[in-house]
């Protein structure tokens, strides 16, 4: 195995754990954070989200409950709402690894979205303020076009929050 086919089955390794992180991560933040559920709350009850690497790389489907929270979908539409993807496994890694923002990895052509805009906006946002809540500072401010002014003390009291529930929800494998 040569160096180029090692680092992209290593990325690939890694964009399909920070996938699975990231799924679960979201639904937790939603049940957690207000403005996370101010964002959501306009989509119907069923709309599906999809994010993943093209063509058939790995990801995952998020469905909408209708109060502003997200569960990961147990049944896929054939096609969901709104599907979000990586162009190819290296450009997911960049924006996984935090070495480029979201909104950077649309500008730079790395993404699609095949769905409504304004929902991939709102779904951008939701994530960046997943970001700002369960990463640290020096680490979410290099992948968020602008990091919000959060007292200390609620920041942490979100983040326990949301890694208790993704704990929860990793133990029990849902």
């Amino acid at each position: 195995m040569n160096r180029h086919t090692l680092r992209l089955a290593l990325q690939r390794l890694y964009v399909a754990l920070m996938l699975w992180v990231i799924g679960r991560a979201l639904v937790a933040t939603s049940r957690v954070d207000d403005t996370v559920r101010a964002d959501l709350a306009p989509l119907p009850k069923g709309y599906q989200i999809q994010m993943r690497v093209l063509p058939q790389g790995p990801g995952f489907v998020w469905e909408c409950t209708g109060d502003g929270t997200l569960n990961r979908a147990t049944v896929v539409k054939p096609r969901p709402d709104l599907s979000i993807g990586f162009k190819h496994v290296a450009h997911a890694f960049l924006v996984l690894a935090f070495q480029e923002g979201t909104a950077q990895a649309f500008a730079n052509d790395r993404m699609v979205a095949d769905g409504d805009v304004s929902h991939a906006i709102r779904l951008v946002r939701c994530l960046n303020t997943m970001e700002t809540l369960i990463l640290p500072r020096w680490v979410a401010q290099r992948t968020v076009k602008r990091y919000p002014k959060l007292p200390a003390a609620d920041k942490t009291r979100k983040a326990i929050r949301i890694y208790a529930l993704l704990a929860k929800n990793i133990l029990l494998l849902k």
